[in-house]
Order: structure tokens, then C-alpha cells, then sequence
């Protein structure tokens, strides 16, 4: 049960840290060039992907919940360095 509460507390920590980063992003996008808006769009349903799969680890139970955490911080990784492509284009 701690196990799972710390993946879910990680989880949450890293999606607030990535919506941070979203909301300053959104604010450059909006004077950005079109490749940045469409890199914007794929980060966009990836991150709706990842809010998803950290509704399921509070959900899931013990090796399920860890395996879904791993998976997630796979997609952050990727959503991390999809932000930093949108950052280097606006």
C-alpha cells in the first residue's frame, strides 16, 4: 500500500511539474510558429495519455501499480523532451 501511495504521490509531483512547464510553454506558444503548434498537439494527447495512467496506478495494486508508474515516467521523459523541443522553436 506505501509502495503504491508513493508511485501515486511521484506521479503527481511529476505531472505538477509538467504542467507548469505546459503553462509557461502555452503562453510563448501562442506568438509561436506552426511547427511548435504542431509538436504542441502531440504533447498535448500524450499528456491527457499520462493524467490517465495516473489515474490507474491509484487504482491498480501492487506489481500492476509499479509497472503503470514505470510506463508513465517513460511518457514524462517523453512529454520532458517534447517540451523542450516546442521551447527551442518558439
Amino acid at each position: 500500500m506505501a509502495v503504491r501511495e508513493a508511485v501515486r504521490e511521484d506521479l503527481r509531483h511529476l505531472v505538477d511539474e509538467l504542467k507548469t512547464q505546459r503553462d509557461e510553454l502555452a503562453v510563448r506558444i501562442h506568438l509561436g510558429r506552426q511547427d511548435a503548434r504542431d509538436e504542441w498537439e502531440k504533447l498535448e494527447k500524450k499528456l491527457e495519455h499520462l493524467r490517465a495512467r495516473a489515474e490507474v496506478v491509484g487504482k491498480e495494486a501492487g506489481d500492476a501499480a509499479g509497472d503503470v508508474g514505470a510506463a508513465a515516467r517513460q511518457l514524462v521523459d517523453e512529454l520532458k523532451k517534447g517540451y523542450a523541443r516546442v521551447r527551442r522553436l518558439v
